[in-house]
């Protein structure tokens, strides 16, 4: 039991919808009126909120993010989603305004007691409640800015709070601080990554501060005040976690350390603080493999602006190369940071259980870029057989929100960047960051990206963004990133793929034969060979003239800046409740 996060309560809470689903009583096997006499009923009700309230693979709407699919400009399906185009609407119901879940922790919080439980034994399942109430309230902050806050659960007769307005995201946040304040002082410190625990909530205390500081940093059309406060939260979590925590970068040879950390199949507790785990002996399952091989679901690659962002193996840009943008796929693969061959198929790519050498394949990708992370065996490439563990907190995410948050408040030093960014590149063989070089220098490539960067540590934000990006994706957090940073408007820029001439015979991995033929006319004959007809299967920039792949170049895509920052409220419950107001311009 204590391996699966969230198969033991799937049964056990069944809640129907109502207004806000705030005046439900969790309807258990529990009666409320014995419920919480022995500890074992406080811990099965606390593993509910596990399975309802963390993120996996495809419960966006209500975990506010989905683990390997992320949606933004990292990577690119054929597709492009409501949030990319502009045509973006107003949810009548849902869309992620969600309560439940917040009912089911305040449930606890207000009756664990009826029991008799000792406060001593009760208090770890408190401090993990807590925990959940924070994450709930930082991600529902973080998706609508100001939203009610309630600390214990709203009964059918309460009209006051049934038809509450949203309290401001100071308040919230202020709220939030000390809800996870007390779950780091009163969770346990021993390693698990089933269940939540101190360095959990510091990792979870560094994550929320780090977005509510920046956010408030760079939003000033906001006026929210304290980012300094919340950044100085965000490092001084992410540093006690670093300091004393039992967690590390997980090595093993850079060039295959950091492929080896997701396609394991089972949780590495040197680096995994928290992750959603599955399992093949008790048949539970997500999609990564399906999702990555198959033309069913997007054939989702790299854009091409990540992969231009991988620096070279001894630390130099990419983007300083002349002619980088035009260079072929293996020629633009070569000798680039270990962790682009161990997240997209690079010449020489081979399956964990395959001795033979596998270029991209295009049936699987659309931007010629095809994932490798996260990917299994190839038995595991059926629909819904992937068993590998996701993620949710790890130890390399708190390295990235300590540089970040020191860079931010200006506090950052070479030593700090020693004993965060060095540490993920010293696992892939990198050379270091040096903050002087980073700061005299910055990179043009990336702060052309991001244009709300300014100031004495430019060069050193901007690296850390590149660092933050490469180390951190698929796991989830770019949306949230561009959204704190003001940088939406990148998912409005069209997105790429590889570059090629035009048409032709191309060996992608120079073993000497052809693995990809674009024509134009009639299909050539070529055994072995995928093929692309330019115009129909694939539009280059310039068409026959060749370019860079782009992906729905005739789909206008849209950012508004006046709006798009933070998600609307569905219009059933601004009908049913007449104190909550819609956000700006939607």
């Amino acid at each position: 039991m204590k391996k699966i996060l969230y198969s033991v309560m799937t049964g056990m809470m069944l809640l129907s919808a109502c207004t806000n689903s705030l005046n439900l009583e969790p309807l258990s096997q529990i009666s409320p009126n014995k419920s919480f006499a022995t500890e074992n009923e406080l811990r099965l009700f606390v593993l509910s909120f596990y399975d309802s309230m963390l993120p996996n693979s495809d419960n966006e709407e209500k975990a506010f993010t989905s683990l390997y699919t992320e949606n933004s400009d990292n990577i690119v399906l054929t597709g492009l989603d409501n949030r990319l185009t502009g045509n973006r609407t107003v949810p009548v119901s849902g869309g992620g305004w969600s309560w439940e879940s917040l009912r089911n922790v305040n449930y606890f919080l207000q009756n664990y007691q009826r029991g008799g439980i000792s406060p001593a034994v009760a208090e770890k399942y408190v401090a993990t409640a807590r925990f959940f109430r924070a994450y709930f309230y930082a991600n529902m902050v973080a998706r609508y800015g100001d939203v009610p806050w309630y600390s214990k659960p709203v009964e059918a007769t309460d009209n006051e709070g049934l038809t509450k307005g949203r309290d401001s995201r100071t308040v919230v946040m202020d709220s939030v601080l000390l809800d996870i304040d007390f779950a780091i002082a009163h969770l346990p410190t021993n390693q698990s990554s089933a269940e939540v625990n101190k360095w959990t909530a510091l990792a979870l205390k560094s994550r929320m501060c780090l977005f509510e500081g920046t956010f408030r940093k760079y939003h000033t059309e906001f006026n929210l005040p304290d980012a300094e406060r919340f950044l100085t939260q965000a490092a001084d979590a992410a540093g006690q976690l670093i300091d004393n925590g039992p967690y590390r970068v997980y090595v093993s040879t850079p060039d295959k350390a950091y492929a080896d950390l997701f396609h394991a199949l089972a949780v590495n507790p040197t680096e995994v603080i928290l992750a959603r785990q599955y399992s093949s002996s008790l048949q539970i399952f997500h999609n990564v493999n399906y999702y990555t091989v198959s033309p069913s679901f997007g054939k989702p690659g790299l854009e091409k602006k990540l992969v231009d962002s991988y620096l070279m193996k001894d630390g130099t840009r990419f983007t300083d190369k002349p002619g980088y943008d035009k260079l072929g796929f293996f020629d633009e693969t070569k000798d680039r940071d270990p962790r682009l061959s161990q997240t997209i198929r690079t010449p020489g790519y081979k399956r964990v259980d395959g001795a033979n050498v596998l270029p991209p394949s295009y049936s699987g990708t659309v931007t010629g870029y095809q994932l490798t992370k996260f990917v299994t065996a190839a038995p595991n490439d059926a629909n819904g057989k992937s068993p590998n563990p996701l993620p949710i907190f790890r130890y390399g995410e708190v390295l990235l929100n300590y540089a970040e948050a020191k860079a931010e408040l200006g506090s950052l030093t070479q030593a700090d960047l020693n004993k965060s960014i060095k540490r993920l590149r010293d696992r892939a063989g990198m050379p270091g960051l040096n903050l002087t070089a980073a700061n005299a220098k910055p990179d043009a490539f990336l702060a052309a990206q991001y244009k709300q960067v300014k100031g004495a540590n430019t060069g050193v934000i901007l690296e850390i963004r590149r660092e933050r990006r490469i180390e951190l994706i698929m796991e989830g957090f770019r949306w949230n990133d561009l959204m704190r940073w003001k940088e939406g408007h990148l998912l409005a820029q069209q997105f790429k793929g590889a570059y090629f001439p035009g048409a032709g015979n191309y060996d992608l991995d120079n073993d000497g034969k052809t693995d990809l033929v674009l024509y134009t006319g009639t299909q050539p004959s070529l055994p072995g060979a995928q093929f692309l007809k330019i115009g129909t299967d694939v539009s280059l920039e310039n068409g026959v003239a060749g370019g860079s792949i782009t992906i729905n170049p005739n789909t206008p895509k849209k950012f508004n800046e006046e709006r798009d920052y933070l998600f609307p409220l569905p219009t059933q419950d601004l009908l049913l409740n007449p104190n909550l107001k819609q956000n700006p311009n939607w």
